[in-house]
């Protein structure tokens, strides 16, 4: 008898009939308040050594279904290590075939990073003496909207922040933060210490706690996208952008990051500010020296393919990356990795993961530290 079940952080699944393990009939649900669709998380018992197809007969109707071709799903037996299996994507159903060695399994749209795990990140980066965990306040279910500040808060410090998983099922953004944190607190990292001479970090793990235990694609509680809520949040459907905006406003800011995940696109990419108002020749300038330094300092990360630039002047300033640039007057990214595989450097085995996300994590203080002179 095969059990089918999703009720664990995260989980994301509508099962139509489970009686043929060769024909597995399962549906993508919609977001809990909103249309959006593609996050799968499930798992599967009674299975051991049958070979099963698991058919998402709805998958030509996700929100990106150019999101499935050339795309692997993930499984995992201890919710640990996880792997790709082979999976195919025809008429518009999306189908994993794979043959569990054990009598559980799991099956995902991408590594989870629960929010158990996130409480569990700010527990280590706390004991590490170097970083302040804030209480911003609320979402719309009563989770805490946590920043974390990490360096000595002067005046004259230059401030960067962070943020990351606007967007619940880009998991990818919060293992890239647990690597970002990792190689920030190393007391042994030369580049860290040297960053927090003169800079104060201030970081959000993930924008959307709601939207991450729900097992929501792109929006929070109330079905909002909060990558399109910045210009005017409310408390009443977007309180995670209401509140870190306010603190953005009492610090300033000199640098802004934002952690994503791309559904179709299977590179390393980011994505500038040049259609806001008050783009220049300095923010240009820093653009170019950031992506340069980013180039030596991953080989993961690319400028040959991403996103088409804005026409100077049209920037969606409801936008994160262009909201901040624009008020600021400061460089600002958003950054993208893949839910597939990195085509510059592909592993069959496990794709774009956890790991290369967290390494990435790591990589990306070289080029902050490249252009902290030229900030302001």
């Amino acid at each position: 008898m095969i059990k089918i079940s999703t009720q664990f952080d995260g989980g994301h699944i509508e099962v139509v009939d489970a009686h043929d393990p060769a024909n597995i009939q399962l549906k993508l649900p919609k977001d809990n308040a909103a249309d959006f669709r593609q996050w799968f998380y499930f798992r599967v018992q009674g299975a051991a050594y049958q070979h099963l197809q698991l058919n998402f007969i709805n998958a030509g109707e996700a929100s990106y279904p150019a999101g499935w071709t050339d795309y692997q799903a993930m499984c995992s037996y201890d919710r640990v290590n996880w792997f790709r299996v082979h999976s195919n994507y025809e008429n518009g159903v999306f189908s994993i075939h794979h043959t569990p060695l054990a009598g559980s399994v799991y099956y995902a749209y991408f590594e989870p990073y629960t929010y158990e795990q996130h409480l569990n990140l700010l527990g280590d980066v706390q004991s590490s003496g170097l970083c302040q965990i804030t209480d911003l306040g609320s979402t719309l279910e009563g989770r805490d909207m946590n920043l974390l500040t990490i360096g000595n808060q002067a005046a004259s410090d230059l401030k960067i922040w962070i943020i990351a998983r606007q967007h619940p099922g880009e998991s990818m953004a919060e293992w890239f933060i647990e690597g970002l944190l990792g190689r920030l607190l190393d007391h042994q990292d030369a580049t860290a210490r040297a960053l927090l001479d003169q800079a104060t970090f201030y970081i959000v793990p993930n924008m959307n706690p709601d939207g991450t235990v729900l097992g929501n694609l792109r929006t929070n509680a109330a079905g909002a996208n909060l990558n399109r809520e910045w210009q005017n949040p409310t408390p009443e459907r977007s309180p995670e952008v209401y509140l870190v905006r306010e603190q953005m406003h009492q610090t300033g800011v000199d640098l802004f990051l934002d952690i994503h995940g791309d559904e179709a696109l299977p590179y390393v990419f980011v994505s500038g500010n040049e259609g806001i108002p008050s783009f220049d020749e300095r923010l240009a300038q820093l653009q170019t020296q950031f992506k340069a330094q980013f180039l030596l300092a991953s080989p993961d990360f690319q400028d040959k393919y991403g996103y088409e630039q804005d026409q100077p002047g049209k920037a969606n300033l409801n936008m994160a990356t262009s909201y901040v640039g624009e008020t600021f007057k400061c460089l600002a990214y958003t950054l993208e990795m893949p839910f597939k595989d990195n085509n510059n450097l592909p592993d069959d085995d496990y794709g774009w993961n956890g790991q290369r996300s967290l390494r990435l994590g790591e990589a990306i203080l070289t080029p902050i530290y490249a252009v902290l002179d030229h900030l302001r």
